[in-house]
């Protein structure tokens, strides 16, 4: 049963990066580069880390973040074939490892309030 719920968090966090990362190529890049700070869009592959994190029983960062390190290789296939880009290889290249960052922090942030929740738990 570990095992199994560590690898639906692998697939979890690959799924929704790749679709967090399409979101972003598809609909809203315009949207924020439009607004002058197209980097908020990163924000939004915290979702991936949390969801992954929340679904994975032991080693809630682990497996967040090897999920978005699989799908790192499919999103920058699909930034240089899907969309037509104006930044350089080694930009999109930055601009997917600081997604990967994200992602780890949104499972670092989900681990630290589940953490804080029992803490809180465990003196009631």
């Amino acid at each position: 049963m570990r095992s199994e719920r560590a690898w639906a968090g692998v697939i979890c966090s690959f799924i929704l990066f790749i679709m967090v990362c399409l979101f972003l190529l598809l609909n809203v890049n315009g949207a924020l580069r439009a607004s002058g700070h197209p980097e908020l869009g990163l924000l939004f592959f915290v979702i991936p880390g949390v969801a992954a994190s929340f679904i994975s029983s032991k080693q809630r960062v682990l497996f967040p973040l090897l999920g978005a390190i699989l799908a790192t290789p499919v999103c920058l296939v699909l930034m240089r074939v899907g969309v037509f880009s104006d930044r350089s290889f080694w930009q999109e290249l930055a601009w997917i490892f600081s997604a990967v960052f994200w992602c780890a922090l949104g499972a670092l942030g989900y681990l630290f309030i589940s953490v804080l929740i029992g803490a809180k738990r465990g003196r009631d």
